[in-house]
């Protein structure tokens, strides 16, 4: 990890809505709305843009703990804005602020991503048992 990877580095990343990132179990004639899983891997990605630019070869992160709030609905078709802030970092863990709003301004999301540092080859490699 490079050493400039430290707290209060930022990326957002910004997306328009598809059906298949809406919710489809309130059934016929529900308007389908912005779902709170596709709004957690957005924020997993805007994450993953961030880390990326600082991890060494053979690096790269693993989510381990998501912990938000979907405040608002948001129709598909809409732009969201997924932000994140770089808060603490405790060896190979990191843990971020984020933030998602839609393209009204509106708040949807927040809360915080925990993810961890990994070498892929030991990662990948074969669980001895």
């Amino acid at each position: 990890m490079k050493a400039s990877f430290t707290p209060g580095i930022e990326e957002e990343v910004t997306i328009t809505t598809t059906p298949e990132m809406g919710i489809t179990h309130l059934g016929p004639g529900v308007p389908s709305m912005y779902s709170t899983p596709s709004m957690i891997s957005l924020i997993e990605s805007a994450c993953l843009r961030l880390i990326s630019r600082y991890t060494d070869e053979g690096e790269q992160s693993v989510g381990y703990r998501v912990n938000v709030k979907h405040l608002k609905p948001t129709r598909i078709g809409q732009q969201v804005t997924a932000r994140v802030r770089l808060r603490e970092v405790n060896g190979r863990r990191c843990t971020f602020d984020v933030e998602v709003a839609n393209d009204e301004g509106v708040r949807i999301g927040e809360g915080e991503h925990e993810r961890a540092i990994i070498e892929i080859a030991r990662f990948a490699a074969p669980a001895s048992g």
